[in-house]
């Protein structure tokens, strides 16, 4: 794609069909969900600035808000909550909550905003989500979440999903023996054996006969109210036979895997048995990611810099509604990450968003000045 590229307004339809190749002919919410290619749902980060960013990176990867508990949006302003650019489809909106009635309300708003999905959080283990009564806390509960799964099935006509763990490990259960609660920890993260996997099954089939559309499975145990959400991201092992398993039980409901996939060749390799991989931190921090893997799939390869056209167009019109520059390039400095120059375009948008005049041309002016330095590097 030639870097002088423009593409008059960015629109969805324009954009997508002349970076992707991809003649559009239909909507998202009259078509089923493509579940291949995924992003995970990440508290602070993936708003709808970050959404609109990665969308020019593939035009069909399907996009998660971060959480939005049942209480923000009941009783919050719910039209800057859930606003989203239309360019962001396919796009589904992740609740927290643990009330039926609740959820359920949430999802018939979320629908009537134009999301593609509604998805319950019962996978994160931060503390703030355990102390709410929802998040891994859930999977202690699975009666309850089936009828929350159920209450929102009754209440939307889109398709209603689950995130969950492979299991979740109580805190307050851990130490004792001489042993350390860490040490304890690490033991019991380790550990899934029948009872394991019986309270794993015990879940999934009471979400799965409540209605459940599809099960997102982060292949790790969660240990609550004892570990960091990063020490929950990294010290469990990684456990993919486990969600195999969960794959080949409970076909034909879709099973998508999540948890240590930072590569298109991983990912590839994946989706060789799981009907969909969802990407999280890697995907956030390498956004290029997203179109190695859609390349693997037959699109073709992006230019940096009609992204940052098409960014520095957003970030016009958003900051013409009163939004500040710096918000919307907090999610960008991964855009050429590894490259030669990456370091000082991190610092020109890091630095110069600060700045409350700065314009939006300075998007394309730090795009520029790694160019330069790339060149001059190759």
């Amino acid at each position: 794609m030639p870097r002088s590229l423009r593409i008059t307004g960015y629109n969805s339809r324009a954009y997508r069909e002349t970076a992707f190749g991809t003649k559009l002919t239909e909507s998202t919410r009259t078509r089923q969900l493509d579940r291949r290619i995924s992003v995970a749902p990440m508290m602070d980060w993936t708003d709808r600035h970050c959404r609109y960013f990665l969308r020019g990176f593939s035009p069909d990867t399907l996009l998660y808000t971060e959480m939005i508990t049942t209480g923000a949006i009941l009783r919050g302003d719910r039209e800057k909550l859930l606003r989203f650019d239309a360019e962001e489809h396919p796009v589904a909106l992740q609740l927290g909550g643990s009330e039926p009635a609740a959820l359920a309300e949430s999802a018939r708003i979320g629908a009537a905003m134009g999301y593609d999905e509604i998805n319950l959080n019962c996978g994160c283990p931060s503390d703030r989500v355990h102390s709410g009564a929802f998040g891994a806390c859930l999977m202690k509960k699975p009666s309850l979440v089936a009828d929350c799964v159920a209450a929102m099935k009754g209440a939307v006509t889109i398709p209603v999903t689950v995130k969950l763990r492979i299991g979740v490990v109580d805190g307050a259960e851990l130490g004792g023996e001489g042993k350390s609660r860490r040490e304890t920890a690490r033991e019991a993260a380790a550990r899934f054996g029948d009872a394991e996997e019986a309270a794993l099954a015990e879940f999934v089939e009471g979400i799965v006969a409540a209605g459940c559309d599809a099960i997102i499975v982060h292949a790790r145990k969660a240990v609550l109210g004892a570990w960091s959400p990063r020490d929950n991201r990294e010290i469990p092992p990684l456990r993919y036979d486990v969600v195999q398993a969960l794959r080949k039980r409970y076909a034909p409901v879709p099973v998508v895997l999540n948890g240590g996939l930072r590569t298109a060749d991983q990912v590839v390799s994946e989706l060789t048995w799981a009907d969909g991989v969802m990407l999280g931190r890697e995907a956030y921090h390498r956004p290029m990611l997203l179109t190695e893997v859609s390349s693997a799939d037959g699109a073709t390869s992006i230019d940096r810099m009609a992204l940052l056209e098409r960014m520095t167009a957003y970030a016009r019109r958003e900051m013409a509604r009163g939004e500040r520059l710096s918000w919307i390039t907090r999610h960008m400095l991964g855009l050429y990450s590894g490259l030669p120059g990456a370091k000082e375009f991190r610092r020109q948008l890091s630095e110069g968003a600060r700045d409350p005049d700065a314009p939006a041309e300075l998007l394309l002016a730090a795009g520029e000045a790694c160019e330069r330095l790339s060149d001059a590097a190759a």
